[in-house]
């Protein structure tokens, strides 16, 4: 797993993009403010075309391989097409979604409060009713794009396991910042990740300051 440089860097207000690395791939992030004083360097891993997304998947599946997953799960909707890639790559036939937009069909019976973000605002995070029996008894392994907060982690893993499955890796393309380690716990040391980005706050004469801790 990738891990954070000691240091910071300043980023003038002009650069406007993040380059940074997903396993073999180079990519450009456009970065964009989130909340006072807080910017994201913002991967939407539609915006990279299907070739991308194949090659990040095989590789990110490379690396939750030998935790011996039975299924794949994400959230809505940028994890489904990281979810068929990683499912795909694993050689595995069946991947589950979990979903923050009210369905009639999902009722209320398996649901999570989480924060994003990207969002700021609450939301619910819900598991088909008809789609326990796919995860339950089973080994789980749990994949989203970005783990940032480990907001929507934490509410998976939750719900996963009220739903009798046993999660037993995480996936992601990119960790950002530190701030998911203390969000997620003991589950921190599931993680596996492509790479590594930092949360950049608002530094001195416009300029952006790198954030790997979270904490700034």
């Amino acid at each position: 797993m990738h891990r954070c440089p000691a240091v910071r860097h300043h980023l003038a207000i002009t650069e406007r993009i993040h380059r940074t690395t997903v396993g073999s791939q180079t990519v450009d992030l456009p970065l964009v403010q989130v909340a006072p004083g807080v910017t994201i360097a913002l991967l939407i891993c539609v915006d990279h075309g299907v070739a991308f997304s194949e090659r990040a998947g095989e590789e990110l599946a490379d690396l939750l391989r030998d935790a011996r997953p039975e299924v794949v799960v994400s959230v809505a909707t940028m994890g489904i097409p990281l979810a068929i890639e990683v499912t795909r790559a694993l050689e595995l036939d069946d991947y589950v979604i979990l979903h923050k937009t009210p369905k009639i069909h999902l009722g209320d019976a398996w649901a999570e409060p989480v924060r994003s973000i990207t969002t700021g605002a609450d939301q619910t995070l819900r598991l088909d009713p008809a789609r326990v029996d796919a995860v339950k008894g089973r080994r789980v392994a749990v994949v989203d794009d970005v783990v940032s907060t480990g907001a929507s982690l934490r509410a998976s893993l939750n719900l996963l396991r009220r739903a009798g499955a046993e999660p037993v890796v995480i996936g992601a393309f990119l960790t950002e910042g530190e701030q998911w380690r203390r969000a997620l716990g003991d589950d921190a040391q599931m993680v596996r990740a492509l790479g590594a980005i930092p949360l950049f706050r608002d530094g001195p004469g416009g300029s952006l300051v790198e954030d790997w801790l979270g904490d700034a």
